[in-house]
């Protein structure tokens, strides 16, 4: 029987990844979310719209997938109008708790042949967004007692594959960016951010607080571990951090960021990137007419990355968070590959480039 995965979250940042990931490893994929996703290869795959809050809607959709043999779990609900604060939500934890079960339910309920099962947790599950982490954090460090769903979602697999007969794995990637527009993803918001700036006649400025060294995390390397994870028997029951491999830091990376977006380097000007994006909307809008953009629906095309940005950039914040994890483990069972972080960064900018999300820089 050959191997068919359903991506959930198939529309996000990860989701996206791993379908590409999939693909390219020639399994069968089924993509699951509200819309449909074009992928970056311009591949196609099988796609079902729907809600995955709606739990009579979800099982109508999920119940007939009884060939489906792994899950790669990408789904995510956030609160959009605070994107920090929501991530201590009872309302959000609950909502993520539904939407998992919501997918592995229908899949378990008759006679199921699912063998595997990922799902995402990040660094939030060391409590980084709350205080500061154990440095190097490590999978074995003791959970963190803070209000979340990622330990909710770690117990519900761990129970029902022992009891229908699936192993799991538990992916913790350190701040992840890539080729996908909206979601969390930094990288649209930095682009729109350049755009309108260099359309005002002003300097590409870091709006961010105190300089910090941090990890990232390429989607497409999670996408890939997500593929090696479902197939390695050393990946079963088992918890991995996931990073590109290096360090970096915003101002060291900021002026190849402005040369692949056509913009001046200037001082830096703190400020929220979020209410600045916000400001300048119709600036934006006349850059989407100049350039004959196809990213008019601003806020599709950076979706919760602005707010997100404020936070990886440590605006208003007395310094940046000091988190590091460790990879350790994930090297030594057997997955070794590596991305240079600025190489990634300026790779999925171009790729919104050459897509007509951003405009070309200036020749």
């Amino acid at each position: 029987m050959k191997n068919k995965v359903l991506v959930a979250g198939a529309s996000g940042l990860v989701g996206v990844a791993a379908i590409e990931s999939f693909l390219a490893a020639g399994w069968d994929v089924i993509g699951i979310s509200r819309r449909k996703p074009e992928l970056p290869s311009r591949r196609d795959f099988r796609f079902i719209s729907v809600d995955l809050r709606d739990k009579k809607a979800a099982r109508q959709a999920l119940s007939p997938l009884a060939d489906v043999t792994h899950v790669g779990y990408a789904a995510l609900y956030e609160n959009t109008d605070d994107l920090v604060s929501g991530w201590s939500s009872a309302a959000q934890i609950e909502a993520n708790n539904a939407m998992l079960h919501n997918v592995i339910e229908p899949l378990v309920s008759g006679k199921s042949v699912l063998k595997h099962v990922s799902i995402l947790q990040g660094t939030k599950a060391y409590g980084v967004h709350l205080h500061p982490i154990a440095i190097p954090a490590r999978e074995s460090d003791p959970r963190d007692n803070h209000a979340n769903f990622f330990f909710d979602q770690q117990d519900y697999v761990r129970d029902r594959g022992a009891k229908h007969g699936f192993t799991y794995t538990v992916l913790r990637p350190q701040f992840v960016t890539g080729k996908t527009p909206g979601a969390l993803n930094v990288l649209p918001a930095i682009g729109v951010y350049a755009a309108i700036r260099r359309e005002k006649g002003e300097a590409f400025s870091f709006t961010g607080g105190p300089s910090f060294v941090w990890e990232a995390a390429d989607a497409d390397l999670v996408g890939r571990v997500m593929v090696w994870a479902a197939q390695a028997p050393q990946a079963a029951n088992e918890i991995f951090n996931i990073t590109n491999g290096d360090v970096f830091e915003w101002r060291s990376v900021w002026p190849a960021m402005a040369q692949t977006l056509g913009a001046d380097v200037g001082a830096d000007e703190p400020t929220s990137l979020a209410a600045y994006i916000r400001d300048n909307a119709d600036i934006w809008a006349k850059v989407v007419a100049k350039y004959d953009l196809a990213s008019g629906d601003l806020r599709s095309f950076v979706g919760q990355g602005d707010q997100h940005a404020d936070f990886a950039f440590a605006y208003g914040a007395p310094a940046g968070p000091v988190a590091f994890v460790s990879t350790i483990k994930l090297r030594k069972a057997g997955f070794n590959a590596a991305v240079d972080t600025r190489d990634a960064f300026l790779a999925a900018l171009q790729s919104f480039i050459d897509r007509k999300l951003l405009p070309s820089a200036r020749k």
